[in-house]
C-alpha cells in the first residue's frame, strides 16, 4: 500500500484497539508529511468511483472534459476520482460564517453552518444535511468499513459520515472534503437563488443585499470596480515591487509586512521567524485593465520561485515565501484556480508551495525600504520574469 494514501475523517478521539490505532496514526501522518494537491487517493472501494455517473434526472450531466475545464485540479480529483484532500489545508475547515454550503458541480444544497462544528480532524464537519440530497455508499479500505456520502444529482464525491458526533446534536458526523462545496454566505442566498434557506438564517425568504446607487444615483445599477487590491509575497519586496510597478493596470505598489502575529512589526522583526510576517507588496491594480487572475498567472508565478519553500535567491527564511493574500472569497477561488493550472502547466518542475491565506493586518515598510531599486539602480534583486 502506498505511504501516501489519506484516511479521511477517522476520529481522532474514538478508542480503537491498539494495533489499528497504530496503523491509522502512522500511515495520517505520512500522508500530511507527503499529500500532494495533484495527488490521486482512491478513498472508495465503489464501482462508481471509476464511472462517470449517470446524469440527474432532466438534467444532462457535464462531461468530465467541461468538468476539468470548470473545476480546480483539486474539485476534479476529489469529487470525480474521489480523492482525500489534506486536513488543515483546505478552505471550509475552520469557517464560521453563516451561509449554505453546496455541490461545487451542480449546486446542490447539502449543509448549513449553523450545523457545523469543529471536530478536530481538519475536515468540515457537520452533523446533518440540510436537504435530502445526499446517497450513501459502502467503503472498505484495509479492512475497515466506512460509509461513503456523495451528491445525489451529481454524484460528486463528498467525504464520509460517522457515528462519533456529538450527541447533542443527534451522534453524527459529516466529515467532508471543502473541495466538494461551494459557500453561499447567507446574505446572498436570495440573489443566488436559494432564498428558501433564508429564513433559517432569520432573512426573509429572497432577500438579497440592498442595492447601491449606481451611476447617475439610480438603486440597483451595475457598478463597475475601479480599483481591486491584491497583496502578494514572493521574496524580497525590493525586487517584487520593482518588477510589480511596471505591469500594465498597476495604479500604486507600496512594500510592507503581513501574516504574522507581531503588532507594528519593524524590518529587524520579521527575520529569524520572530514576527511570522511575510515581506509582501499591496498592489492597487485597476480590473477594467488587469484582472486578478492575469495578475497571479502572467505576473506573479513568473517573477519568483514558487517552489522553493521559505527561500528566495539567497534569502532564507519564512519572511521570505510564497504567499498569496486574499481580500475575499472570490479572490481566494481565483487564486486557487490559478495556482492548480500554474502547478499543471509543468512550468514549474517541483510542487509550489505557495500559501493562499486571508489578508490579515497590512503594516507598511519604512521609507527607505519602498522603491528601493528605484533609488538604488543596480541594487541587489533575485527577482525577473520568467518566458513561458
Amino acid at each position: 500500500m502506498s505511504a501516501n494514501r489519506s484516511f479521511q475523517g477517522f476520529p481522532t478521539r474514538r478508542r480503537w484497539p491498539l494495533g489499528l490505532a497504530v496503523v491509522a496514526v502512522l500511515v495520517s501522518v505520512m500522508a500530511l508529511a507527503q499529500s500532494s494537491p495533484r495527488q490521486e487517493v482512491p478513498v472508495s472501494t465503489t464501482t462508481s468511483s471509476n464511472v462517470t455517473p449517470a446524469a440527474a434526472p432532466g438534467a444532462a450531466r457535464p462531461s468530465a472534459a467541461e468538468l476539468k475545464a470548470r473545476l480546480t485540479a483539486e474539485q476534479f480529483r476529489v469529487t470525480q476520482q474521489s480523492g482525500t484532500e489534506p486536513p488543515f489545508r483546505n478552505a471550509y475547515w475552520d469557517a464560521h460564517e453563516p451561509g449554505l454550503y453546496v455541490d461545487v458541480v451542480s449546486g446542490e444544497p447539502l449543509f448549513s453552518s449553523k450545523d457545523k462544528f469543529d471536530s478536530g480532524t481538519g475536515w468540515p464537519s457537520f452533523s446533518r444535511p440540510v436537504a435530502p440530497n445526499l446517497v450513501e455508499k459502502k467503503d472498505s479500505i484495509l479492512g475497515m468499513v466506512r460509509t461513503e456520502v456523495r451528491s445525489k444529482g451529481a454524484d460528486s464525491h463528498l467525504g464520509h459520515v460517522f457515528d462519533d458526533g456529538p450527541a447533542t446534536l443527534g451522534g453524527l458526523r459529516y466529515c467532508i472534503n471543502s473541495a466538494s462545496l461551494r459557500f453561499i454566505p447567507a446574505s446572498d442566498l436570495g440573489k443566488e437563488g436559494y432564498g428558501e434557506y433564508a429564513a433559517n438564517f432569520g432573512l426573509p425568504a429572497g432577500q438579497a443585499p440592498a442595492a447601491s446607487p449606481g451611476a447617475g444615483g439610480q438603486a440597483g445599477a451595475s457598478q463597475v470596480k475601479e480599483r481591486e487590491v491584491a497583496v502578494l509575497a514572493g521574496g524580497c519586496f525590493w525586487g517584487m515591487q520593482d518588477l510589480l510597478r511596471k505591469v500594465p493596470g498597476v495604479l500604486e505598489t507600496d512594500v510592507g509586512y503581513t501574516g504574522g502575529w507581531l503588532a507594528n512589526p519593524r524590518y529587524d522583526d520579521t527575520h529569524d521567524s520572530k514576527s511570522g510576517h511575510a515581506e509582501a507588496v499591496r498592489i492597487v491594480f485597476d480590473p477594467r485593465m488587469l484582472s486578478y487572475a492575469d495578475l497571479l498567472e502572467k505576473w506573479f508565478f513568473r517573477m519568483h520561485d514558487p517552489t522553493t519553500l521559505n527561500r528566495q535567491g539567497n534569502d532564507v527564511g519564512t519572511q521570505y515565501r510564497s504567499a498569496i493574500f486574499f481580500e475575499d472569497d472570490a479572490q481566494r477561488v481565483v487564486a486557487e484556480a490559478v495556482k492548480a493550472r500554474v502547478q499543471a502547466s509543468g512550468h514549474w518542475k517541483g510542487k509550489i508551495t505557495t500559501e493562499i491565506v486571508k489578508a490579515s493586518t497590512w503594516n507598511k515598510a519604512e521609507a527607505y525600504h519602498q522603491d528601493y531599486l528605484e533609488k538604488n539602480r543596480g541594487g541587489y534583486t533575485c527577482h525577473f520574469l520568467r518566458t513561458w
